[in-house]
């Protein structure tokens, strides 16, 4: 079974730079939001029908390397893995260069899945997570 993966372009607007013209460190946290949104469509299973299915998977945790920073007008590209899926969400990202391809900034993120009329955490993922999983993995 091979893993999923994703990428998206971004290109970085003058609102997400400081007065230095580099990206405020906050809004790579957006980047990796627009990959994880392709990768979850990627298995049917983006925010609404997260909602649909009823659970929340809120991020419990985020960890960001900064290598170099993104400047304004810089297109990159944002590549993400999806590294576990079974008992929780973990992705790989790594934003990258466009043109050149020098990494500028690597991550992973942790997400868990909570039933959304209980609030109980679930200490394995939800059926249909595993399913679509395993199925766009087997295309």
């Amino acid at each position: 079974m091979h893993k999923l993966s994703a990428s998206v372009h971004v290109e970085i607007p003058f609102h997400d730079v400081d007065a230095m013209n580099v990206a405020w460190h906050g809004h790579y946290l957006k980047y990796f939001e627009l990959a994880r949104c392709e990768l979850l469509r990627k298995f049917h299973y983006d925010y609404p029908q997260m909602r649909d299915s009823g659970f929340m998977w809120p991020i419990v945790e985020c960890n960001l390397k900064y290598v170099r920073p993104a400047t304004y007008g810089q297109k990159l590209r944002v590549d993400v893995t999806l590294l576990e899926y079974e008992n929780r969400i973990k992705i790989a990202y790594e934003i990258r260069d466009a043109a050149s391809g020098e990494r500028l900034t690597r991550g992973t993120t942790i997400q868990v899945a909570v039933c959304a009329n209980t609030s109980e955490l679930q200490f394995v993922s939800p059926p249909v997570v595993i399913a679509n999983v395993e199925q766009a993995c087997a295309k």
